[in-house]
C-alpha cells in the first residue's frame, strides 16, 4: 500500500509512539488502583468478605465489557479519536471518588468510570496501533500496546504503594492519578490523529484484490456484514474465534486474581504494602514482554505461545500457594505474568486475523467483550470461593481454569496467521448460473 495512508510501524513511528504513551497512561490508571485500593477495602472501610471487595471488579468488568463492544461499533462509525477522547473525560471523577468517598459502595460505582475509561481508551488505542502498522506486523503492533499498557499497571500499582507506605493510603496515591488523567486527556485532544483513514485505505486494497479474485471465478469474502451478525459470529459460529472468546474470558479470571487476592494473601502472610505492590507489579511488568511475544506470532502463528502461556500462567498461579518467601512470591508472579505475555497479543491478533479492516474494530469489540467480562466473572467465583473456602481453593480454582481453557485452545483453535495459517472466515455464497437456471 502506498499514499497518505501506508501503513509501518517505522513509516507511523510518530503517532505509533503517541499511541504508546496513551496506552501506558491507561496502564497507569488501572494500575493505580491494582494495590492500594483492596487493602483500603480492608483497611480503611472495614469490608472482610473478599466477595464485597471484589465488588468494584465486578462493576468495572461489566461496564469495560459493554465499552468495549460498544466503542469499536461507534469507533467505525465516528472515528477513533472523538471516542479516545470521551474515555479520558470519563476518568476525571476517579481520583475524588478515591479521595473522598465515605463508604466502599461508593468505590464500587464510582469504578465503572475506571472500566468506561479503559473499555474506551484502551481500545481506540489497540486498535489504532493495528491500523497505523498493517497485516504484517499485526502481532508486534498488539504486543507493544499489552506490553506498555501493562507495563503502565505495574508501575502504577508499584509507584502507588511506594507513596501509599511514605504517607497513606489515601489520599496522597490518587494525586498521582489525578495527573496522569490530565496528562493524558491533553495529549488525545492535541497530538493524537485519526487512524481510521488507515482501515479505509487497507479496506480498499482488499476489494481492489476482491474484485480481480470475483473477475476470475473465485470466492469473495464477505464484508458488509450487521452488527448483530458480526456479534453472532465472533461470538459462536466461528469455533476458532469462539475458542478465542473462551481463552480471553478466562484468562481474566488470573487478571482478576491478581488485582483483588494477591494483595490480601500476601498481606495475610505478613508483607508490607510496598512489598504486596512489588510483586504483584512483578506479574504486570512481565507482560513488557509482549513486545516480543506478538512480534513472535508474526513468524511462528498464533497458537504455539498462546497454548505456552495458559499453562505456564496456570502454574505460576498454583505455585503462588505452594511457596512461603517474598523472592519466591515475586518469581512465581512474575511467571504467570510471562505466561499471560504469551498469549495475551495473540488472542487479539487471532480476533484481528480474522475481521475485514472495515468492522475490524467491531469484530475486537465482540471479542474483548467476552474477554473483559472475566473480570467480573471472574471476581465473583473468587470472591464466593474465598468466603466459602479459603484463599488459596481461588488459586488452585484459577489455576485449573487455566488449564481446561488451554487444553480447549489445543483442540479447537485453528491458526489464523494471515500466510500459513489454516483458518479462513466463511465466504459469501456466491449464486451460479447453474443455481439461477434452476431457480428459473
Amino acid at each position: 500500500m502506498s499514499g497518505e495512508y501506508a501503513q509501518g510501524i517505522r513509516r507511523n513511528w510518530r503517532q505509533f509512539a503517541l499511541q504508546v504513551a496513551t496506552v501506558f497512561a491507561v496502564g497507569l490508571t488501572m494500575g493505580s488502583q491494582r494495590n492500594v485500593v483492596p487493602i483500603m477495602g480492608e483497611e480503611t472501610f472495614g469490608v472482610e468478605s473478599l466477595l464485597v471487595i471484589g465488588s468494584f471488579v465486578v462493576s468495572f468488568g461489566i461496564v469495560k465489557a459493554v465499552l468495549n463492544l460498544y466503542s469499536g461499533k461507534w469507533a467505525d462509525a465516528y472515528g477513533r479519536k472523538p471516542i479516545l477522547i470521551a474515555g479520558w473525560i470519563a476518568a476525571i471523577p476517579i481520583p475524588f471518588i478515591l479521595i473522598y468517598a465515605p463508604s466502599w459502595s461508593w468505590i464500587a460505582v464510582g469504578n465503572v468510570l475506571l472500566g468506561v475509561n479503559q473499555g474506551v481508551a484502551w481500545s481506540m488505542s489497540m486498535i489504532s496501533k493495528i491500523e497505523l502498522a498493517g497485516p504484517d506486523q499485526r502481532g508486534l503492533a498488539a504486543g507493544i500496546d499489552e506490553a506498555f499498557g501493562y507495563t503502565g499497571v505495574a508501575a502504577g500499582a508499584w509507584l502507588t504503594g511506594v507513596i501509599a507506605a511514605q504517607y497513606s493510603l489515601r489520599p496522597e496515591p490518587f494525586y498521582f492519578l489525578a495527573a496522569v488523567i490530565v496528562v493524558a486527556l491533553l495529549l488525545a485532544v492535541v497530538l493524537i490523529q485519526e487512524t481510521l483513514p488507515y482501515a479505509k485505505a487497507e479496506a480498499a486494497g482488499i476489494e481492489d484484490t476482491d474484485d480481480a479474485a470475483e473477475a476470475d471465478g473465485g470466492e469473495v469474502r464477505e464484508v458488509d456484514l450487521s452488527f448483530t451478525e458480526i456479534v453472532k459470529r465472533a461470538t459462536y459460529k466461528d469455533r476458532t474465534l469462539f475458542t478465542a472468546a473462551q481463552a480471553g474470558h478466562v484468562e481474566n479470571f488470573v487478571d482478576t486474581l491478581v488485582w483483588i487476592a494477591f494483595p490480601i494473601f500476601l498481606v495475610s502472610q505478613g508483607l508490607g504494602v510496598a512489598q504486596v505492590g512489588v510483586v504483584v507489579g512483578a506479574h504486570s511488568a512481565a507482560y513488557f514482554l509482549q513486545i516480543y511475544t506478538g512480534q513472535l506470532s508474526d513468524r511462528i502463528g498464533r497458537k504455539p505461545p498462546i497454548v505456552a502461556g495458559f499453562f505456564l500462567a496456570g502454574a505460576g498461579v498454583l505455585g503462588m500457594v505452594l511457596v512461603e518467601g517474598y523472592s519466591l512470591w515475586i518469581l512465581f508472579s512474575a511467571l504467570s505474568g510471562v505466561g499471560m505475555a504469551l498469549h495475551y497479543p495473540n488472542l487479539i491478533a487471532v480476533a484481528s486475523d480474522a475481521a475485514h479492516p472495515l468492522w475490524r474494530s467491531t469484530g475486537l469489540g465482540v471479542y474483548r467483550l467476552w474477554r473483559d467480562l472475566g473480570y467480573a466473572v471472574g471476581a465473583i467465583l473468587i470472591g464466593l470461593t474465598v468466603d466459602a473456602l479459603t484463599i488459596e481453593a481461588a488459586f488452585y480454582g484459577t489455576a485449573i481454569a487455566m488449564f481446561l481453557s488451554g487444553g480447549l485452545v489445543v483442540f479447537w483453535m485453528e491458526e489464523t496467521h494471515p500466510e500459513f495459517g489454516t483458518h479462513e472466515p466463511p465466504a459469501v455464497e456466491l449464486e451460479t448460473t447453474d443455481e439461477v437456471a434452476t431457480e428459473d
